[in-house]
Formats: C-alpha cells, structure tokens, sequence
C-alpha cells in the first residue's frame, strides 16, 4: 500500500474522525489542529509539485535551445586545424599531424611590441595583433 501525501494526510483525517473523539478536549482540538495543519502542507506541496514540473519544462526546453544555439556558434571550432574533420572524429594527433609543422610565423607587433604568432593560411593583408587590434605589416621577425 503505497500512498501519497495526499492520501496519507486523508487517511489520518479519517482515522480521526472515526476515533468520535469529544472535541471539547484540549488534546482533540491539539490533535484536530494538526491535522488540519498537515492538509494545509500538503496543499502547499502539491503547487510546489505542479510548479516545479512547470519550470523543469522550461528548462529542458532552454537547454534544447541552448544547445541549438551552441551548435550554431561553436560549430567552426569542433573542426581539426590540419584536416577540418570533426574534431571528436579525427584520428590524426596533433603531435604527429605532419601537415601542421611550421605553419606558424612569428611577428613583432609594430604598435605594441606584442610578440604574436600567425598561421601561414591566413592572408597578409588580413593579419591583426589580437592584444592591441591594429593591423601587423606582413614581415617576418625572427621566423620560427
């Protein structure tokens, strides 16, 4: 016999009242008064139980949105550098990936003396410091 709260704060309504106590005692009314206060908690349980099926709703609902919205933004940076594959896919190491090796250059930026560090890929005239976000002149200082 599995109850609810509901039920239970019921049964124990009943058992009461079936006792034909004589409510001019001070234990009945005690006894009474707490059991009227036991149906007011569970009246207050079961909005607290609807409210929160409600706002579990809503959040599963922002997280599918949220996940939606992460797929759109971060789905350039899931892709490996070297052979744009799924990142979670990709079966290449970085350590041993041979099409990576000496794709960077080293700069020296000439507003800020920021060293900075570029992929070759990336074409001259669009080469910005990413600590100050001036453009960086394409040559070479020390090339590592």
């Amino acid at each position: 016999m599995d109850m609810n709260i509901r039920e239970k704060s019921a049964y124990l309504k009943g058992l009461a009242d079936g006792l034909k106590l004589d409510p001019a005692k001070d234990e009945v009314k005690l006894l009474n008064a707490i059991i009227d206060l036991l149906g007011d908690i569970t009246e207050a349980v079961d909005e607290m139980d609807d409210d929160m099926e409600v706002l579990n709703d809503y959040i599963e609902e922002i997280d599918e949105d949220l996940g939606a919205v992460e797929e759109i933004v971060y789905e350039d940076f899931d892709d490996c550098d070297c052979c744009d594959c799924d990142d979670d896919d990709c079966d290449c190491d970085d350590d041993d990936c041979d099409c990576c090796d000496g794709d960077f250059r080293m700069l020296m930026c000439p507003h800020c003396d920021e060293e900075i560090y570029f992929d070759d890929s990336i074409e001259p005239d669009e080469l910005v410091c990413p600590a100050c976000g001036k453009a960086v002149a394409d040559e070479p200082a020390d090339a590592e």
